[in-house]
This record gives C-alpha cells, sequence and structure tokens, in this order.
C-alpha cells in the first residue's frame, strides 16, 4: 500500500510540474505557477524520504539527519540568495542555479559508477540471453545491464558540461571572466567532444578492465569542454547559451530518473530539457541565427573588428528640460527598456513616469525584443516586479509595426537591439539579427550612462543619426528628474 502512495505522490508532482510550467507562460498566472510546482516538488521530496522502499532498502530510508540537513543548509543558501539578488545579477543567478542542477546529475553518475568500481566485465548469461554485463569484484552477484553504463555516462558527461558551462556563463556575465578565443578553438573543441564520445562508447562497448581510470577522464574532459565550450560566446548571444545550459541539465535529470526508475524525476528533466530547447530555438529564431552559428560564431567577440573602431562622427545631446517638453506633448510614446535599466534598478520610476505621461493623456507602451538583457524574458520579469501591465508589453513583431506612428521613443540602456548596423552593415556580427526598428519614430531619446558599446561590443550607429538625441545619466536619477521636470510643464 505504501509503494501506491507513494506512486500515487510522484504522479500528483508529475502533475504539478505540468501545471506550474503552462501557468509560468503568462506574468499573471507565473507566480501561482511556480508555487504548484514548487508543491509538487515537495510532496515528491517527502513521499520518497518517507515512503520509499525497495529490495535495497526494505526498511526505507534511514539516515534521515544527513538528508534533512543537507534540505536545511540548502534551502536556506537558496533562499537567501534569491531575496538579496538585485534585478541586474539574475541572470547571474540564473546561471549559477541551472550549474547546480547540472552538478547534481553528475554527481549522482559519479556515486552510481562508486558502486560498481573496481568491476571486471564479462560475457554472462541473464535470462538465457547472451548480454554484456557488469560483474561486482568477479564475484557472483545481481548483474548490471551496460544500459545503466549508458545512461550513468549519459548523466556524467551531460551535467557536467552543464555545470562547467554554467559557471563560465555566470562568471562572464558579472564581468568576473571575460571573453577568450584563440585561432583553431572550435576545432580544438569538436576534437575534444570527438574524443570525449569515443572514450565513453569504448567504455560501453568494449568494457575495458580498467573502467574506473577512464570514466574519470570521461568526467575531466567533460568539465573541461564545458569551460571551453562557453568562454569564446559572448555578446548577445549570452540568452541563447543559458537556456541551452538549462536544457543540457533538464536532460541530465531525466537521465537520473532513468537510472533510478523515478517517474517524478524523469518527468521533471524531460520538461526542463523539452521547454529549454523551444527556448533556445525562438532565441535563436528572434536573431535570426542558427544554433550552430551562434555556438561557431562567437557573437560579440573581439573580432567583430571594423565595426567596433569605425568612427561614427558626431552626437547630439538633450536636455531634461526639452525632453520632458517634447514627451508631455506626445501622443504616442514606446519605451525601449535594456540592461541599463536593470543596472540602474530604475524600473518602478520608469512605471511612475508611464502613469505619469498616462494621466496627461500620453498612449505609453513599452517594445521589447526577445533577447534584450542578459537572459530570455529578462525585461518581461524586471517590469513584471514593477507591476507594468502586462498588456502594454509589446512584442518585436508587434512594436515595430508600432514605431512609425510613434512620437518619441525613449530607449533606457538598450543597445544591440536597436543597432541599425544589423540591416545596414554586412561586416557587422550582428548582421541579419532582427532589431527593434526604433528610427522609424518622429524623435529618438537615448538614456545611456556614456557612448561606450554594448555588452556584444559593437558601436551603435543609432546614436549619430540626426533623429536621435542622447540623454547622458543614470537611469534611475534621469528618469526621476525627467518625473519632476514634467510636472512642471
Amino acid at each position: 500500500m505504501e509503494v501506491n502512495i507513494l506512486t500515487l505522490c510522484y504522479l500528483i508532482a508529475a502533475v504539478t510540474f505540468i501545471v506550474g510550467l503552462k501557468m509560468l507562460s503568462h506574468p499573471e498566472t507565473a507566480r501561482r505557477g511556480n508555487g504548484v510546482a514548487a508543491a509538487g516538488m515537495t510532496l515528491a521530496i517527502l513521499g520518497t524520504i518517507f515512503l520509499y522502499k525497495d529490495k535495497d532498502a526494505p526498511g526505507g530510508l534511514h539516515n534521515y539527519s544527513w538528508i534533512f540537513a543537507g534540505i536545511l543548509i540548502g534551502g536556506i543558501i537558496g533562499t537567501m540568495a534569491a531575496r538579496r539578488v538585485k534585478m541586474t545579477a539574475m541572470p547571474e543567478l540564473v546561471s549559477l542555479f541551472n550549474g547546480m542542477g547540472g552538478a547534481c546529475a553528475a554527481l549522482i553518475s559519479l556515486i552510481e559508477f562508486g558502486h560498481l568500481a573496481h568491476n571486471n566485465f564479462e560475457t554472462t548469461t541473464v535470462n538465457s540471453v547472451v548480454t554484456d554485463v557488469y560483474v561486482l569484484n568477479n564475484v557472483s552477484t545481481q548483474p548490471v545491464a551496460t544500459g545503466t553504463v549508458l545512461i550513468i555516462l549519459l548523466g556524467l558527461i551531460i551535467g557536467s558540461i552543464s555545470f562547467a558551462g554554467s559557471v563560465i556563463a555566470w562568471g562572464k556575465l558579472n564581468g568576473k571572466i571575460k571573453d577568450y578565443s584563440f585561432r583553431g578553438q572550435h576545432v580544438m573543441n569538436l576534437v575534444l567532444l570527438g574524443l570525449l564520445v569515443l572514450l565513453a562508447a569504448y567504455i560501453i562497448g568494449w568494457l575495458p578492465v580498467h573502467a574506473s581510470l577512464y570514466f574519470y577522464l570521461v568526467f575531466a574532459m567533460a568539465l573541461i569542454y564545458g569551460v571551453f565550450f562557453v568562454l569564446p560566446i559572448g555578446g548577445a548571444d549570452m540568452p541563447v547559451v543559458i537556456s541551452l545550459l538549462n536544457s543540457f541539465t533538464g536532460v541530465a535529470a531525466a537521465c537520473g530518473g532513468f537510472l533510478y526508475n523515478n517517474k517524478v524525476m524523469l518527468t521533471g528533466g524531460i520538461l526542463v530539457g523539452a521547454a529549454g530547447t523551444l527556448l533556445t530555438i525562438l532565441m535563436c529564431k528572434a536573431m535570426n541565427r542558427s544554433l550552430g552559428n551562434v555556438l561557431i560564431g562567437s557573437f560579440g567577440s573581439p573580432k567583430g573588428g571594423a565595426t567596433q573602431n569605425k568612427t561614427q562622427g558626431l552626437y547630439k545631446e538633450i536636455s531634461l528640460a526639452d525632453a520632458a517638453v517634447v514627451m508631455a506633448y506626445s501622443n504616442k510614446i514606446m519605451i525601449v527598456p535594456g540592461y541599463g535599466l536593470a543596472v540602474a534598478q530604475a524600473q518602478h520610476v520608469c512605471h511612475e513616469l508611464e502613469k505619469l505621461l498616462t494621466e496627461k493623456g500620453v498612449e505609453v507602451r513599452y517594445a521589447i525584443h526577445p533577447v534584450a538583457g542578459r537572459m530570455p524574458g529578462h525585461m518581461n520579469v524586471l517590469l513584471a516586479e514593477a507591476d507594468v501591465n502586462y498588456d502594454k508589453l509589446l512584442e518585436m513583431e508587434v512594436a515595430n509595426e508600432e514605431f512609425q506612428t510613434t512620437d518619441v521613443v525613449l530607449v533606457l540602456g538598450a543597445n544591440d537591439v536597436v543597432n541599425p548596423a544589423a540591416k545596414s552593415d554586412s561586416s557587422s556580427p550582428i548582421y541579419g539579427m532582427p532589431i527593434l526598428d526604433v528610427e522609424l519614430a518622429k524623435t529618438i531619446i537615448v538614456n545611456k550612462r556614456s557612448m561606450k558599446p554594448g555588452y556584444a561590443g559593437i558601436e551603435n550607429d543609432l546614436f549619430f543619426r540626426p533623429k536621435t538625441s542622447m540623454l547622458f545619466g543614470d537611469a534611475k536619477k534621469v528618469l526621476q528628474d525627467l518625473i519632476a521636470e514634467i510636472k512642471n510643464v
């Protein structure tokens, strides 16, 4: 009866994962969806701890002190990190948490292979079928099919790549690690990946006597590959890399579900892996680039060359008073949020500006580029935190149809997603990437701290166009001063 109850717990948890994921698709239900999925995960964890029994643990689990100590420590660390994180650091936190998931999957593989350590491999007969199996320590024990070793190796390789790559992505996002590449690096990566696959296949297919040595070599090579896989990738490609690594973690977790025959772990891993893969495809589509081009092209790396160093000309500035007058007497304003808005933590002040302009009869909308910020949906999360009405957020395709009838576009810290070089300069690294066509509006006001290039390291030709005026300063301070000026108009 207890096994049936545990199975029911797993079924309920799997359903909550699906329902929660569905609810995450809309900002109004996302918070509740997160809670529903978390409740399901809690049920699955508690059910496993108190109800799990099998031939290896007929009396159930007993090491409760270690289990709950781990849950308590991890829960405290996770809660403190999530509560204290600033919106500017949210992409790093997501990347780091994702890496921890990959590390857990890799640790599961390491532990399970440890149970098979010092084994010899031989051909034996199991249920009248001749097959390659592991036999522990050359003694007669329950054989372990080579399919189990395949799952262990998949979890190890994918989890290790996800962990190492996510840590590098975390370092790149917070500025601790710079983009790094060298001639022939992509060839080296492909060779390393090929050797990794061949060595894993050798362990599975030929069953060498010294399997442990080869296994830990695979582990080391997977970590190295994860590092060099992400190191050369930078700039606007980071949202794609984060979603791709997220899908890796999901697949690695699903391998753990196969390994333990745990339905809820398998379901959760498949959902994360599928969602991450679909998101990666959508991100690539939004950038008009194939996944291979993202991984091999090193988007935003120093080899962007000519576009970075090209002299663009002169730009003009606009005063706060003039900007206030132009905006107060406009009929329609479009706000383009970018990473600079997150850096300044100015989303709440931006919402105040929106409400003030709306009270004056101005139609205000937000134009959202799919890869704006440092992670998928970064701007949506940022504005949702400030309680901006979701109906005011326009996707790129819809926003581009509105710019021609827009009086003023206010660009807040965005750079690469509004760069006309994506359409006009074939030598630019971002050439071909769909952008927000802000230049179609009557007036463009760009708020930046300085004229430094954006995250992709590419100069923006928009800043030197006749209809563009620069409004320098910290986004939060500028918006606060702008609100004060508009109130006096």
